[in-house]
């Protein structure tokens, strides 16, 4: 193979100016739909957690929708589908006057995918813990709101830590999707770099290696929030 390694274009403007604003922006979109999913993921999961068939079929319906759509079909349907369903003025801001649609438009698509899979790990925890758990907290006189907040979710929580670490580390992943709705995050800085400079191998192994120092930072995290949140006996 005749190939002219050139490491240097890396630490040369713009390119490396392109690398670290990708990977910011591969940082800011996946830390704001990790925080949209685990909050929307963790409403849905104690809902679908109280055993109300209503309720369980509304908050099912939801899991099984954003679950089993494929991220990229789901990027596609919010930025190209949505605004055209919706009335005129509101179709106009989310495509022209919303800043920085893409970016929002890619954070809601990944937080809502991402959240149907909270939510099974959330309702899996909360199911995970011991029935008496419930029924000692309400015997004790709180309300099953204050069961769940001070009882439940706590010790569920605490549970699902690992699942959840995969689940942090998958929304890294996922962003790289964002490139096909126009988001300059890491791998579509990187493609840039490859178009402008030829040098595909030095680019791809740049972007390769911030990911996985991403990776192995949240992985080192998250293990020690493991050790210090695990249940007696767990572990």
């Amino acid at each position: 193979m005749n190939y002219s390694w050139n490491w240097a274009v890396l630490f040369s403007e713009p390119y490396l100016q392109w690398l670290v604003w990708g990977t910011l922006m591969t940082i800011v979109i996946s830390l704001v739909a990790w925080v949209a999913a685990l909050a929307i993921g963790t409403f849905i999961g104690v809902l679908h957690s109280t055993g109300n068939v209503w309720i369980r079929l509304l908050t099912r319906s939801f899991i099984s929708l954003f679950r089993n759509i494929p991220l990229l079909l789901q990027m596609f349907l919010w930025f190209f589908v949505v605004p055209e369903l919706l009335p005129d003025a509101a179709g106009t801001w989310l495509k022209r006057d919303l800043p920085y649609p893409a970016v929002v438009t890619a954070i809601v698509a990944l937080g809502l995918f991402t959240s149907s899979r909270v939510a099974v790990q959330v309702s899996a925890g909360i199911a995970a813990l011991p029935p008496g758990q419930r029924m000692a907290a309400i015997a004790s006189g709180l309300s099953l709101a204050q069961a769940y907040r001070h009882v439940l979710i706590p010790q569920a929580f605490r549970v699902i830590v690992p699942p959840l670490t995969s689940e942090f580390l998958t929304i890294f992943k996922n962003s790289s999707i964002a490139l096909t709705i126009g988001v300059f995050e890491l791998t579509a800085r990187t493609q840039q770099i490859e178009s402008y400079t030829y040098q595909g191998f030095e680019a791809f192994t740049a972007a390769t290696v911030i990911y996985v120092s991403i990776a192995l930072s949240v992985t080192m995290v998250m293990r020690h929030v493991e050790r210090r949140t695990a249940l007696p006996g767990t572990i």
